[in-house]
């Protein structure tokens, strides 16, 4: 039996959930933004007090790894690496665009109008500002087709796959997509965010096949550079 605890705080949510051998057990989310430093020790608390566990009894921490919000995603690595250090237990990392294209694959599975029409990929999107996004593309099985990258798009972008056959657009930065794109293979799905609840079956193939990340070195997936702008003069 192992318990693992996900966190997730790549986007403006902030969520955390007890599994154990990947079946969910309790989950809490938080849809305020910039409350994943003060709330996230908060939720953890709730999901342990809910499942009538103590911190001694988790196996492992998942983390949901980037790319996405950096504030965030230090929060929750920084809150992962704590925890682990403290318990002395190994720490998993998902790639937060593969969570997403798995969630929207497990909602659409059993959509015979959907996934029986044709070739069939998936591409997260989340907002990097103005024209950029944050994305991979992967197939119905989840085989990467396109690895994750930064792109700026605009209405040619996936153009080859697109001519190829459907594709399904999700997350926050889908829908810059949505306003340039005219191809009728374009497919978009609405509010769709990464969750910590679904992190549970991933996580745990991970840990059965002992792949873990190094306390010391592990750092998020930031992808690109942290940009500080100077201020404007007054």
């Amino acid at each position: 039996m192992a318990i693992l605890l996900s966190i997730e705080t790549a986007t403006h949510a902030c969520s955390a959930a007890l599994h154990e051998d990947g079946k969910l057990l309790a989950t809490a989310e938080l849809h305020t933004e910039q409350k994943a430093g003060s709330q996230l020790a908060v939720l953890i608390d709730r999901l342990l007090e809910m499942c009538q566990l103590t911190p001694n009894q988790i196996n492992a921490i998942a983390i949901s790894s980037g790319p996405g919000s950096y504030t965030g995603l230090r929060i929750g690595v920084a809150t992962a690496k704590g925890l682990c250090f403290s318990l002395n237990i190994p720490l998993i990392s998902i790639n937060t665009l593969e969570l997403m294209a798995y969630q929207v694959r497990s909602l659409i599975i059993n959509n015979s109008e959907i996934a029986g029409n044709g070739k069939i990929l998936l591409c997260p999107m989340l907002d990097a500002r103005r024209m950029e996004v944050y994305t991979l593309l992967t197939d119905f099985e989840l085989n990467v087709i396109r690895r994750t990258e930064a792109m700026v798009l605009d209405e040619h972008s996936f153009e080859q796959e697109l001519n190829a056959g459907i594709i399904i657009f999700f997350g926050n930065g889908a829908n810059k997509f949505r306003e340039v794109v005219k191809h009728p293979n374009a497919h978009f799905m609405n509010e769709i965010i990464p969750l910590a609840s679904i992190m549970g079956k991933l996580a745990f193939d991970k840990w059965n096949s002992n792949q873990t990340e190094d306390l010391i070195t592990f750092e998020p997936f930031y992808l690109k550079d942290f940009m500080i702008k100077k201020p404007k003069p007054v």
